[in-house]
């Protein structure tokens, strides 16, 4: 009989799930609580672009359109997805306006699931002893129904949905502010018209320094000039990029090779490999001050004050790396974009205050790009407390031949000894800006164990020259 497979989702990690279900024989179910594909793609600000380059965010097997410049617009992205969508026949297989409620492990009790040293008690995706059944409901009839299938992708992201709010002390948060204060994901949620509409002629403060921040930042800017200056509040500073070739130099080169990921301690390596990264760590450090050189100058952050006390390196090993709006820090010149250090601060009647400052920064609108509970997020969906705890990531193709029987799941021990090896790997490069699981800094080595478990061969180029200093990205893992 054909395995149903449910899958959460309708955005870039939902379609390459459903792709590759579509792929190993199975008849997946994409549950979509909007009208259309693209997650969170399908509704940004009108100035949004992708921060990678199209060459680094593709599927594998659909390359970009040559006729799509290096950093695609919105969209662009959004045709490039439903011509994805299109080519690979996903769209029937998707249930429009259906929100999932909840997800249930109907069979073994949470007792006996707890006994099990391997998941399912044979380490197989499927098991005779229970079924998972997906609790939905439709967006504009609000009838509510239960579906029971084989197996369940939660696809649904990070970056969306349950906004993170700051908490204040009682009679310090936005109550007492006589201005507005949303979050970006309401900011991204309006008409480009209204939006234009909505923050023109304020006095706009942005808290938060990352891409969101940073864009929307950006577009106030442009919108209001020196005559109502946008302010962005920040924590920290933050090493920034706004091209990718530091000194000329590309910067895939520099990090995105098996070279640069000799030259740091990986979990699992062997005593050789762990031998030779401690040899070359100076070489790894060169490298990050040779980066941090380029991006001081160009932009000119001492001048502002805005050079960070963290390194490049604990910055790519945070997936923290930002790519700037272009001409930033020529609307900061100008004086449209005023950037203000605040660790700590809290609302007051006219605006803000900063921690240890007696005025108060005066605003007529507060937008808070303070990110997303994506991991409250994922939790929630499921009714058992037990697989709350139990949260992981997607990883699509690996997980097809998963389903498809080419390996099995590591004793359950195995896995969490394998996970705290891999988080303590992350604090230590990551360091005092970590903030979340993060594999940026060694994705080949990742990838390698991926395609071992898959019975790939890791090795992905032509010869050993290029294995070692090509860069690797999406085209490289084209399926065998």
């Amino acid at each position: 009989m054909e395995k149903e497979i449910a899958i959460i989702g309708g955005g870039i990690s939902g379609l390459i799930a459903c792709k590759y279900s579509l792929s190993k024989g199975f008849k997946p179910i994409v549950f979509e609580s909007k009208s259309g594909i693209g997650g969170v793609w399908a509704k940004t600000i009108k100035t949004c672009c992708l921060q990678s380059s199209k060459q680094d965010y593709q599927f594998s097997d659909f390359p970009w359109p040559h006729s799509v410049q290096d950093f695609p617009t919105q969209q662009q992205v959004m045709d490039y997805l439903n011509s994805y969508a299109k080519h690979f026949d996903l769209v029937k297989h998707i249930r429009f306006n259906h929100k999932v409620i909840s997800i249930d492990y109907e069979g073994p009790s949470e007792e006996e699931m707890k006994s099990w040293s391997f998941w399912g008690g044979n380490g197989e995706a499927f098991s005779s002893k229970g079924k998972w059944n997906v609790e939905f409901q439709h967006t504009h009839t609000l009838f509510t129904q239960v579906w029971q299938v084989d197996f369940v992708m939660v696809c649904t992201g990070w970056a969306s949905d349950v906004p993170n709010f700051p908490e204040f002390p009682v009679g310090k948060g936005p109550e007492v502010f006589h201005g507005e204060v949303i979050h970006s994901m309401d900011y991204y949620a309006m008409d480009h018209q209204y939006a234009s509409h909505f923050i023109k002629d304020k006095r706009v403060t942005v808290i938060g320094f990352q891409k969101s921040a940073l864009d929307i930042v950006m577009e106030c800017a442009t919108q209001n000039g020196i005559e109502n200056p946008s302010r962005i509040l920040y924590r920290t500073a933050q090493w920034h990029v706004s091209d990718d070739f530091p000194w000329g130099v590309p910067i895939s080169y520099l990090y995105f090779n098996r070279f640069a990921e000799l030259m740091v301690h990986k979990p699992g390596e062997s005593f050789l490999l762990s031998l030779l990264a401690t040899i070359l760590s100076p070489l790894k450090w060169a490298t990050a001050k040779f980066v941090e050189s380029h991006i001081k100058h160009k932009h000119g952050l001492a001048k502002y004050g805005m050079v960070p006390k963290h390194g490049f390196y604990e910055q790519i090993s945070s997936c923290l790396l930002t790519v700037l709006p272009h001409n930033f820090y020529d609307k900061v010149e100008e004086g449209s974009i005023i950037l203000t250090k605040a660790p700590k601060f809290s609302f007051c009647k006219q605006g803000i205050i900063i921690d240890g400052q007696d005025q108060p920064l005066e605003t007529d609108l507060v937008i808070l790009a303070t990110g997303f509970k994506g991991d409250q997020k994922l939790r929630d969906i499921f009714k058992s407390k037990s697989f709350q705890q139990c949260i992981t990531t997607s990883l699509y193709r690996w997980v097809t031949e998963l389903l498809d029987g080419k390996f099995k799941i590591p004793c359950i021990k195995d896995v969490e000894k394998d996970v705290k090896n891999w988080d303590k790997f992350k604090k230590k490069y990551a360091g005092a800006v970590y903030n979340k699981s993060c594999i940026a800094g060694v994705h080949i080595w990742y990838n390698d164990q991926l395609c071992k478990d898959m019975g790939w061969n890791p090795k992905r180029k032509k010869n050993i020259l290029a294995e070692l200093f090509e860069p690797y990205g999406p085209q490289d893992y084209v399926s065998p």
